[in-house]
């Protein structure tokens, strides 16, 4: 019984160290392992252009981008530009610089399996309450998930007090709002006696809008309306609104908000950067953003390649645009060594004004 307590924690304590080093071991594991063969044929690459393109007509946000793209990977596939790409990653990568000679739009790609891909039905939109992660995830991935986020691997919300009572919140993705919803109140409970704020998104990979939703409700007073999301394949347009309703104290809409951006802010990122801009409810500081504004769907092309093909447009009611291609562009530029000391300086000489005008007053 006795070796039984202590295998049992040893165990747990290596599982920790493991998936906290995480970031280490596994590239260099994945750069020992070889990569499996996907060898192609030419009905193998015809099948996956001729589905891509069915799809792009489907699915894409813009069909008259999409039928410029048929135009294109049909005449390829005519001419032989593929006949020599045998390789299934190779074939993948020609086919995602061919989709973006069109188009920049950075959300869409092909990408090669070695697994057979699950059919679209099977794949299906990402679970959108708790209960559907529970009911759709193994209890493997669920019970790694809960250590990543007890060890700060997934949704990890930096949060610091700088001088002169300014408040600091660094946000590096924006998963599912049913996992940061605690997250973000305590975080936010944190925060709220601050008398300004620096939102740090310079290393946002992106994520859910509903979860840049949540967040954006903090910083606003009463029921706002967003960004508008438009689906191609249904041609129905959906509202975004601010949460009536949330967990921790909210830090309202009238206290200064400076927000940190760079190329590395993607996606999800970048809305929320975007829509507190057009908001005007925060100043933006840094340099031009990733520059991709569409959410996708993953669509099967055969058997070893899907295809992510942005199929819902995001709308600013304000803007009537969304940051597509060019990025969110920040209201004063800075570089990297440079940007939190120039959000410091706005969020420090803002906060100084009521202060000048009451002394005018006096």
């Amino acid at each position: 019984m006795k070796r039984k307590w202590i295998v049992i924690p040893s165990v747990l304590v290596t599982l920790a160290c493991a998936l906290y080093t995480i970031d280490v071991w596994v590239p260099f594991l994945m750069d020992l392992k070889p990569k499996p063969e996907i060898v192609i044929d030419k009905p193998t690459r015809k099948e996956a252009i001729t589905t891509l393109v069915a799809k792009l007509n489907e699915h894409y946000v813009f069909p008259d981008k999409a039928r410029q793209m048929e135009t294109v990977m049909l005449a390829h596939l005519k001419n032989g530009r593929y006949d020599a790409l045998t390789d299934g990653e190779q074939f993948a990568r020609q086919l995602s610089l061919d989709l973006h000679a069109v188009t920049r739009d950075l959300h869409m790609s092909v990408w090669a399996s070695a697994k057979p891909v699950p059919y679209d039905r099977e794949m299906g939109p990402p679970p959108a309450t708790k209960a559907q992660w529970k009911q759709r995830t193994p209890t493997a991935r669920r019970l790694l998930l809960q250590l990543g986020l007890m060890l700060g691997k997934v949704g990890n919300v930096k949060v610091d007090h700088l001088d002169d009572n300014i408040g600091y919140l660094k946000l590096d993705e924006f998963p599912p709002s049913f996992i940061m919803a605690e997250r973000y109140a305590a975080a936010m409970g944190e925060l709220a006696d601050t008398d300004s704020l620096i939102v740090d998104l310079r290393d946002n990979g992106g994520g859910s809008p509903d979860t840049v939703a949540m967040l954006v409700s903090y910083f606003v007073d009463g029921r706002t309306r967003l960004n508008d999301i438009w689906d191609r394949s249904s041609g129905v347009s959906m509202q975004q609104w601010t949460l009536d309703k949330l967990d921790g104290k909210p830090y309202g809409g009238k206290k200064p908000v400076v927000i940190l951006v760079g190329p590395e802010t993607m996606s999800a990122g970048e809305d929320f950067a975007y829509t507190m801009q057009a908001l005007k409810r925060a100043t933006v500081v840094g340099k031009p953003t990733w520059g991709g504004a569409h959410p996708t769907r993953l669509f099967r092309l055969g058997e070893h390649f899907a295809a992510s093909v942005p199929s819902r447009r995001t709308i600013s009611p304000i803007t009537g645009s969304n940051w597509e291609g060019m990025g969110v562009i920040p209201d004063i530029p800075a570089g990297p060594k440079s940007a939190m000391d120039v959000a410091r300086d706005v969020l420090q000489r803002r906060l100084l004004v009521p202060v000048r005008q009451v002394a005018a007053v006096d």
